[in-house]
């Protein structure tokens, strides 16, 4: 020890103090890092802006992964390790919970749930409205006792309600006559021969095939006693009419994602296609005059759910509870107004709209100025009104949720043959 100066052995405990300090910060260094959230969904609402915002409003990381809804549903259902968060509607609870995919919502961490309307909690938005056949939200909110899915209120839940709207199909009126909502334009448009070669069908079991249902139904070729629970008899008569349209060209193609739907109008390969609310209002904000049908029959509704994966803990888990919370905190809910959808609780999300831009999109009333979508397009011209009118009045007419039948298997086998005849 001799052989060292006192200022040699100086730096060398500076030296080994300095590494200590290092790597006693390493770990502190690795905890502040951003937690991160892995959220599985569709383009609905797996969008850029809403990413960009709840990770600024959370101080959170966001991987967002959107697929078709069929493809998402597929990896949600076998594989729940592979995200933390999912998004879709609701017709693909009851798989998902059959599969143990997902885990129980606990309803006291939500925090805004009193302020939930009616429309998921009851299955109406007001005294008169139809509740609609099939998987009607309030019906598989709930999990029960038994662990089974039903509308006996308890202190869980099988999904967070929140964005929700209802579809029906959408026509380029350069080619299409305009129709009245509720009086003339009917399901049935979409297979009038005379829109032949020029139909598009959204590529899914739980929802394309409805859209075809209610245009067959419309046309007198098929009856069904309950639409919402279609028998093999029905099924079979059902895609032997479709099978026949088919044959003869009738369907330009099926989409999968709200994108390919907008590229099927905008490129003229359809006139009349299966739509959902964002891809008209991105078509209109093109200058593609595209109307989205109020049909006589009553709208197809859907209801979005986001679910924990049955994997999600811990840290994860309080951090995917800030983000459902999130969507209930306004912000997110006046964003997708822009685009035609609604929220759970909207009285919150009024106070991100201007005056004119609630008026309407809820309250169905004429455009007092021009309104711009969420691509900061003008997509609603002064003057024009929402077809099929306020939030009450469209959410009143609801033909048939979208639905996991009780033969859902059988219905999957007769679809895949159709789109691959």
């Amino acid at each position: 020890m001799s052989k060292f100066s006192r200022r040699e052995l100086l730096k060398g405990a500076v030296k080994l103090g300095t590494a200590a300090c290092v790597a006693s910060a390493a770990p502190f260094a690795i905890g502040k890092s951003k937690p991160k959230l892995r959220i599985l969904g569709t383009h609905v609402t797996l969008q850029e802006e809403l990413r960009q915002q709840a990770m600024s409003d959370l101080g959170i990381e966001l991987a967002f992964e959107p697929r078709g809804s069929a493809a998402v549903l597929q990896k949600a259902s076998m594989n729940p390790q592979s995200f933390d968060l999912y998004e879709q509607w609701s017709n693909s609870i009851r798989v998902l919970w059959r599969s143990g995919a997902i885990q129980a919502i606990d309803k006291k961490k939500i925090t805004n749930w009193g302020e939930i309307n009616p429309l998921t909690k009851t299955g109406k938005v007001s005294a008169s409205a139809k509740y609609g056949a099939g998987d009607a939200p309030y019906k598989l909110l709930h999990i029960q006792n038994d662990n089974s899915l039903g509308e006996n209120h308890t202190n869980k839940l099988s999904f967070l309600p929140y964005v929700h709207n209802v579809d029906s199909f959408g026509y380029n009126t350069n080619i299409i006559s305009q129709g009245v909502p509720y009086e003339t334009e009917s399901w049935g448009w979409l297979l009038d021969k005379a829109h032949s070669g020029k139909v598009g069908i959204v590529n899914e079991p739980t929802i394309g095939l409805f859209d075809l249902a209610l245009a067959a139904q419309a046309k007198g070729l098929v009856t069904f006693n309950d639409i919402g629970a279609m028998t093999k008899p029905e099924l079979n008569t059902l895609f032997n009419v479709l099978s026949e349209y088919k044959a003869d060209g009738h369907f330009s193609g099926f989409w999968t994602s709200v994108p390919e739907s907008v590229r099927f109008m905008r490129t003229n390969r359809v006139v009349i296609e299966s739509m959902f609310s964002p891809a008209v209002s991105a078509l209109n904000g093109q200058g593609i005059p595209v109307t989205f049908a109020a049909p006589k029959e009553g709208y197809r509704g859907w209801h979005g759910v986001m679910c924990l994966s049955s994997a999600t803990n811990g840290r994860t888990k309080d951090i995917a509870y800030e983000y459902m919370n999130w969507w209930l905190s306004g912000w997110a809910g006046a964003f997708i107004a822009r685009q035609g959808y609604y929220i759970s609780n909207p009285s919150r999300s009024k106070t991100y709209l201007s005056q004119a831009e609630w008026d309407f999109w809820y309250q169905g009333k004429p455009a007092t100025i021009d309104l711009r979508g969420t691509d900061g397009k003008v997509s609603v011209k002064k003057g024009d009104v929402r077809t099929g009118g306020s939030y009450e009045k469209r959410f009143s007419n609801v033909a048939v949720w979208n639905t996991v039948m009780p033969n859902y298997e059988y219905t999957l086998q007769k679809w895949y043959e159709f789109i691959s005849s």
